[in-house]
């Protein structure tokens, strides 16, 4: 499994981060980095969680 970003999307509100902040985190221009973009079973509630709390909808997990 895998974070898919659409950064034309984000807006950097960083709901996502407070999610899974060992997986991703906003840089210091309020840009979005995804630090780890294939992930574990054990890190799929965290990212299930920072996909759900996106308010645009930025983020998908394949």
């Amino acid at each position: 499994m895998r974070i898919v970003l659409d950064r034309p999307r984000c807006e950097g509100h960083g709901l996502c981060e407070e999610a899974a902040p060992t997986l991703m985190h906003l840089d210091d221009d309020g840009e979005l980095v995804i630090d780890r973009e294939e992930i574990t079973d054990a890190e799929a509630g965290p990212a299930g969680a920072a996909v759900r709390v996106c308010p645009v909808a930025a983020l998908r997990i394949e």
